[in-house]
């Protein structure tokens, strides 16, 4: 199948997110009986709601996205060239809609697809959920409302190294590691996130994050078709 794909037509993807506010404390009431009822499944032992809210951004309900970076392959000279550009910002509502339009206007037919590591458990469903939170329209390619499995045009890298197998995760850290893909040495994890949104207020670091994991999502998706990985210096920054 996948050597069948155009890879110029695929949407490389990665969120970033965060818990809504800071800290528990800072939800209303209203939001802080739903928070305990929510993260029930998270508090073992003797963690509290409280002690677990720095999970929240994993939430659609009760998190954000601070950052959407993406990337896309352009072949120039007869050699690829990878392109990723980030969408991020402290008003959520406003890099959806860039990000809207980039799909609006770029990704918007039959033939165009989206790609991400585990994209089809969080990073699809996730920002399909805040489109709405923020009163903003589906764009038709996260509208997958009625339609059949063959017809929504999501691709997965984590779901693609299944091979069925439901109960398998596997981290792209990992892959990427048992691949030999070379990754830049990450100074943040993705349970980082929220602590360097919210404390360091260093939403540039967060970014540098995102677009590092939109790359190796390309270059693992490289590795599942037996072709040549993208080299350094014809990845770009935009």
């Amino acid at each position: 199948m996948l050597d069948k794909i155009n890879i110029e037509n695929i949407l490389f993807l990665d969120i970033e997110t965060v818990p809504e506010v800071p800290a528990y404390s800072e939800l209303d009431e209203t939001k802080q009986r739903l928070w305990d009822a929510k993260s029930n499944y998270m508090q073992k032992g003797e963690l509290s709601a409280e002690d677990v809210y720095e999970k929240a951004g994993i939430m659609a309900e009760f998190g954000k996205i601070v950052c959407i970076s993406v990337g896309f392959i352009k072949n120039k000279q007869d050699e690829r060239q990878l392109r990723i550009k980030s969408f991020y910002n402290h008003d959520e509502k406003a890099l959806l809609v860039e990000f809207i339009n980039l799909l609006g206007n770029y990704y918007n037919t039959n033939r165009h697809l989206l790609c991400a590591h585990n994209g089809k458990e969080f990073d699809f469903p996730y920002i399909a959920r805040r489109i709405l939170v923020n009163r903003l329209n589906l764009p038709g390619i996260l509208d997958i409302a009625g339609k059949k499995p063959w017809e929504i045009n999501h691709l997965d890298t984590m779901e693609l190294w299944k091979f069925g197998d439901y109960k398998h995760y596997t981290s792209l850290a990992l892959l990427t590691h048992i691949f030999d893909i070379p990754t830049p040495k990450d100074d943040i994890s993705g349970a980082d996130v929220s602590r360097v949104y919210w404390e360091e207020n260093n939403l540039e670091r967060i970014v540098t994050y995102c677009e590092k994991d939109v790359e190796a999502t390309v270059q693992l998706f490289l590795r599942y078709k037996g072709e040549a990985l993208i080299p350094e210096g014809h990845i770009e920054s935009v």
